[in-house]
């Protein structure tokens, strides 16, 4: 049976889906970075962790998606040695980092709100916490580099020899790549949503039942928003991601031969999860009045404004509002050739 993805229609449309995704990705995450750096009153803590997401979401566009297209379209690795090896080292390293600053903001929101701690974390060491989400997000994706393999395979129905990357585990089965996927999944997908929505439930419950005195009910209803915000992210999340995660483990546990078309099927589904790197900054513009204006600002709209002004401050506005995102997965999948393996 013919692979649909060599078909010249799905070709275009995955080549048309990704293309748009690399690209909005590129933009929406390059602007956030971008607010961050210039605007001086944007540099809070939370801020700086919506920019490590925004790094991360960069380089699951830059060093995934491109990697993963090509892969899929000519059933061969064309980019050698090194870069089967750190390809899928560097792609899961950036979706382990999103995962991990999620758990702080949500963690660093809980302890502020929930507790009323009159001082959050310093802006010093919110960079040695981002250090260590870097260094973590690092030592879980090792296993993905170490047992790679760089190989020639031969087509002897058709007299061609390709090269192809793929995971090759000490046990030489699926098991070991089961055992890493479900571990992941738990990891880095299950125990994260879970300790993310009891924080976000904990944080709604009390804003919820806060009674504020007249001054203090703006900032009251600013974390509100921002809160129904963050529950929109962390649905976002979970929708997008949780197909894939799940074909994924599937693969790991043999059932491969299932889906006939397997390949395909992975590709709709490495789409839609791709799809939340650009949903990102999508969300802030639309939620986050301070990003709105300073994407307007850009674009050269300053006639939407009318009264805010940037100078390192949107005056009439408050520039403290808090927001995030759930973005991530742990494992990228790419293509041998025959089955999806982890890249």
């Amino acid at each position: 049976m013919m692979d649909s993805t060599n078909i010249l229609g799905v070709q275009v449309i995955l080549i048309t889906a990704y293309s748009l995704i690399i690209l909005l990705g590129l933009v929406g995450n390059s602007l956030v970075i971008y607010m961050i750096v210039k605007y001086k009153n944007m540099r809070t803590v939370t801020n700086y962790f919506i920019a490590n997401l925004a790094v991360a979401d960069l380089m699951v566009d830059s060093l995934c998606l491109p990697f993963t297209l090509v892969y899929t379209l000519m059933d061969e690795w064309k980019f050698g040695l090194v870069l089967c090896h750190l390809f899928p080292y560097a792609q899961a390293m950036s979706v382990n980092v999103s995962t991990l600053t999620l758990m702080v903001i949500a963690l660093d929101r809980y302890w502020c709100i929930v507790f009323h701690l009159s001082s959050r974390i310093s802006k010093k060491f919110s960079f040695l916490i981002i250090t260590v989400t870097w260094v973590t997000a690092s030592i879980f994706a090792i296993p993905l580099a170490i047992f790679r393999e760089y190989r020639y395979e031969e087509l002897p129905t058709i007299n061609l020899t390709i090269t192809v990357c793929t995971e090759k585990w000490p046990s030489n089965n699926s098991r070991d790549a089961a055992i890493y996927s479900i571990s992941m999944l738990l990891l880095q997908y299950v125990l994260p949503l879970v300790v993310i929505c009891y924080c976000y439930i904990r944080i709604w419950l009390k804003l919820k039942y806060h009674i504020s005195p007249t001054p203090r009910n703006e900032s009251h209803q600013r974390r509100k928003n921002t809160t129904k915000m963050l529950v929109m992210m962390v649905v976002v999340f979970a929708v997008f991601w949780l197909p894939f995660h799940v074909f994924q483990v599937a693969i790991d546990l043999g059932c491969g031969l299932v889906f006939q078309e397997y390949k395909l099927l992975y590709s709709i589904f490495h789409v839609i999860a791709m799809c939340s790197t650009f949903a990102n900054p999508l969300l802030y513009g639309w939620m986050n009045k301070n990003y709105r204006n300073g994407f307007l600002l850009f674009f050269g709209c300053k006639d939407k404004l009318q009264t805010s002004q940037v100078d390192g401050s949107l005056r009439g506005h408050s520039y403290t509002f808090r927001a995030t995102t759930y973005h991530g997965s742990f494992r990228h999948a790419g293509e041998n050739g025959q089955q999806p393996t982890h890249v």
